[in-house]
């Protein structure tokens, strides 16, 4: 029903969500050698979605690991800079997201009330 009322946008909200849990695992083990920074690729599993895979299907066909610019003498391909610009975007997009639904929520409020 969800997907009927908000059309993508209720994938695109779980995604963003899912982006955000990862990309707060790649700072939180900036410091663990050899671990190997991922992402999803968001406009990759936003169409696997819109083709009817399932969310956990649609992420783990899209997560890539990072290609490091610099990388490090440990193994560990996390880059602090592109984390940060990655999870400010993301955040900046799920607030957009969020802001649509909440727009859709409070017309469909207002078409039940009569108002």
């Amino acid at each position: 029903m969800a997907e009927s009322i908000f059309g993508i946008h209720a994938a695109a909200l779980e995604l963003r969500s899912q982006r955000m849990g990862l990309i707060t695992a790649n700072i939180a083990n900036a410091a663990t050698p050899g671990y190997k920074a991922r992402d999803i690729d968001f406009a990759a599993a936003l169409k696997a979605r819109s083709e009817g895979l399932g969310k956990d299907a649609a992420i783990a066909k899209t997560t890539q690991y990072r290609v490091p610019v610099m990388p490090s003498l440990d193994g560990n391909t996390v880059e602090m800079a592109t984390e940060q610009t990655a999870f400010t975007e993301n955040a900046v997009a799920y607030q957009a997201t969020l802001g649509f639904i909440r727009g859709r929520v409070d017309t469909l409020t207002r078409a039940l009330k009569g108002d």
